[in-house]
C-alpha cells in the first residue's frame, strides 16, 4: 500500500513540475510582450511592432501600432506606421475595417508613394467581402465602384488590368443573381414581376450572353400573363406578348426557341382578333336592342 502511495505521489509531483515549467514558459513569452507594451519606450514599441508584423503576429503588431500612432502624429514615421496598421486588419481577415483604414490612410497622406497601393486595397478589401451570388451584393457593388475609381485615378497603373478583370468577375456575379431572381419569379408564375426583372437585367447588363434566353422568357411570360389575366386586361397584354414575340423573332432567327415564340406570336394575334370581334359583336347587339 505504501509503495502504491509513493508511486502515486511521485507521478503527481512530476505532473506538477511539468505544469509549472509550462506555465513559466507561457508566462515568460507573454511577459515579454506585456513588458514591451507597458514599457513606455516609444522606440522599442515601434521596433517590436514591425518585428511582430514581419513574424505574422498581426494582432500583437496591431496593438503596438495603436499605442504609438498618437505619439507619432505629425511626424514622418506615421505614414509607414498607419499603412502597416491598416494591413494588420487585412491580414486578420477584418476586411471592413481594413477598407476603412486604407481609406483613412489615402485621405491623410494624399501625396504618399503608398497611396496607390492603399487605394487598391480599399477596393480589394471590399472584394474579399463579396459573397455568393445568391446573397446581398452590397460589398460587391462597393468593390466595383472602388475598382472603377482606382482605374479612373491611376489609368497607367500596372493594376488596371487586374481591376478590370475583377470588375468583370463581380459584374458576372451580379448578372447571375439578377437572372436567377427573374427566373424565380417566372417559376412562381409571377409573370409581371419576372418581366420587369428580365428587362432590368437587359438594361443593367446590355452585353449579357444570356440575351437570347432572357428575351425568350420575356415573350413567354408576356403570353402566359395575358392568358391568365382577367378579361378587361387581356387585350392590352396580348398586344404586349405580340410585341415581345416579334422582337425576339426579328433578333434570333436561328434560335432553338424560334418555333415556340412564333407560335406565341401567332396565338396572341388570334386572341386579339377574337377579343376585337367579340367586342364588335357586343356593341352590335347593344345597338340592335
Amino acid at each position: 500500500m505504501n509503495h502504491y502511495l509513493c508511486a502515486l505521489m511521485k507521478k503527481r509531483f512530476v505532473f506538477a513540475c511539468f505544469l509549472a515549467v509550462f506555465a513559466a514558459l507561457s508566462f515568460g513569452c507573454k511577459s515579454e510582450y506585456e513588458k514591451i507594451r507597458a514599457s513606455g519606450n516609444t522606440d522599442l514599441v515601434y521596433k517590436k511592432a514591425f518585428e511582430y508584423y514581419e513574424q505574422q503576429e498581426y494582432l500583437r503588431a496591431q496593438t503596438l501600432f495603436e499605442l504609438i500612432i498618437p505619439v507619432y502624429r505629425g511626424k514622418p514615421e506615421l505614414e509607414k506606421i498607419y499603412y502597416t496598421y491598416a494591413y494588420t486588419y487585412y491580414k486578420l481577415n477584418k476586411y471592413i475595417l481594413a477598407s476603412y483604414y486604407f481609406k483613412n490612410f489615402s485621405t491623410t497622406f494624399p501625396t504618399s508613394s503608398l497611396r496607390e497601393e492603399a487605394d487598391f486595397m480599399i477596393a480589394y478589401s471590399n472584394y474579399q467581402m463579396s459573397p455568393n451570388f445568391r446573397l446581398e451584393q452590397t460589398y460587391t457593388l462597393k468593390a466595383v465602384d472602388d475598382f472603377q475609381n482606382f482605374v479612373n485615378t491611376y489609368p497607367n497603373s500596372e493594376r488596371v488590368k487586374e481591376c478590370n478583370r475583377l470588375i468583370d468577375e463581380m459584374r458576372l456575379k451580379m448578372e447571375k443573381k439578377a437572372l436567377e431572381e427573374a427566373k424565380l419569379y417566372f417559376d412562381l408564375r409571377q409573370y409581371q414581376a419576372s418581366m420587369v426583372s428580365f428587362e432590368n437585367l437587359l438594361k443593367d447588363f446590355p452585353e449579357t450572353s444570356s440575351g437570347q434566353q432572357v428575351r425568350y422568357l420575356i415573350a413567354k411570360a408576356a403570353f402566359l400573363m395575358a392568358q391568365n389575366s382577367v378579361f378587361d386586361k387581356q387585350e392590352e397584354r396580348y398586344k404586349l406578348a405580340v410585341n415581345h414575340a416579334a422582337e425576339y423573332l426579328d433578333k434570333f432567327k436561328d434560335s432553338p426557341n424560334y418555333k415556340e415564340v412564333q407560335s406565341i406570336h401567332t396565338e396572341s394575334i388570334k386572341k386579339l382578333k377574337s377579343l376585337t370581334n367579340g367586342r364588335y359583336q357586343d356593341q352590335s347587339t347593344r345597338i340592335g336592342s
